[in-house]
């Protein structure tokens, strides 16, 4: 290419021209962060991404889904997360948790604990009822997010991949529960998290988080108007459905998430998953661990939204 012809200046155009006003100074990083933003889109609309076999892209989780989350995590709810050390940073192992709070921020919040405040930034692999799967527009979402349906193949192949799995075995008999049973934990079903770690060695952490209950108090169910709509439950509380969408703006407690010491389950011989009276036995343990820890929790609380 040959070189451009340069062209002499006019006297008058050769004199110094004025210093320009000094622009006023931006925010440290905001051309970067401009930058990447853009950069995430161009790599979103040109399919520059991945996904691993159950859907999960962590790109969008990490840089959408836990973006939009944390003001929550941090302001809203003003969650402390303690016992992190108890996760094991690089290996596989089970989140077991109690369930509350009429819609799953719980599960939420405790995703942005592991991510954000353990060392290894952790992403929660939470296995999910089939009703989440169905819905139109929260199924894929929560694929999206990394998250699968309920059941030993996919936790187990989770477990042996060496990945943090999420689960909360009461299930909607915990989230729809009554206010008036708050922090009593329901039945853990069958114990079918219990074999996925005894088949694959992989430790079992108890977790118990206080503050969720407050955030929708459930005083009543409209059954027949859950039955038309296919879902476990519709709630009434002091603001839903009165209010309408301002009812489902959660109200603002003070949130506590302990983790505590694994059981391990590396110990137990073969063939251990198939013995009912072992996973009985070790899903009521965990059970037991977590009750607990909320009682304890719950005596040092003195306020619900101060803490």
């Amino acid at each position: 290419m040959a070189d451009a012809q340069v062209i002499p200046l006019h006297p008058r155009a050769q004199q110094q021209p004025d210093p320009p006003p000094e622009a006023p100074e931006q925010a440290p990083g905001w051309e970067s962060a401009v930058a990447g933003a853009l950069a995430f889109a161009r790599r979103r609309l040109l399919g520059d991404y991945e996904v691993d076999e159950f859907g999960f892209d962590q790109e969008l989780n990490d840089e959408v889904f836990l973006r939009l989350l944390r003001p929550f995590y941090d302001r809203w709810f003003r969650v402390e997360a303690v016992g992190l050390h108890h996760v094991p940073a690089g290996s596989g192992a089970l989140v077991v948790a109690n369930h509350s709070g009429t819609l799953p921020w719980d599960a939420l919040m405790t995703t942005v604990a592991l991510h954000d405040h353990h060392p290894a930034q952790r992403h929660l692999r939470m296995l999910g009822a089939d009703l989440v799967f169905r819905l139109p527009v929260v199924g894929p979402l929560a694929r999206k997010a990394g998250h699968t349906l309920a059941c030993n193949p996919d936790a187990e192949r989770l477990l042996t991949d060496g990945e943090l799995v999420g689960v909360w075995p009461e299930g909607f008999k915990g989230i729809g529960k009554p206010f008036k049973d708050r922090y009593k934990l329901q039945r853990f079903g069958r114990g079918g998290f219990v074999s996925a770690a005894l088949r694959t060695g992989a430790p079992i952490v108890p977790c118990a988080i206080v503050g969720a209950e407050e955030i929708y108090p459930k005083l009543g169910d409209i059954r027949p108007l859950a039955r038309l709509l296919g879902l476990p439950y519709f709630p009434v509380t002091p603001f839903f459905p009165h209010l309408g969408p301002l009812g489902a703006v959660p109200l603002p407690s003070k949130w506590y998430i302990e983790f505590g010491e694994p059981v391990e389950t590396a110990g137990y011989p073969q063939g251990a998953a198939d013995d009912p009276m072992l996973v009985f036995g070790l899903a009521d343990q965990v059970r037991e661990i977590i009750q607990q820890t909320l009682y304890r929790l719950l005596a040092q609380r003195r306020n619900v939204f101060l803490g």
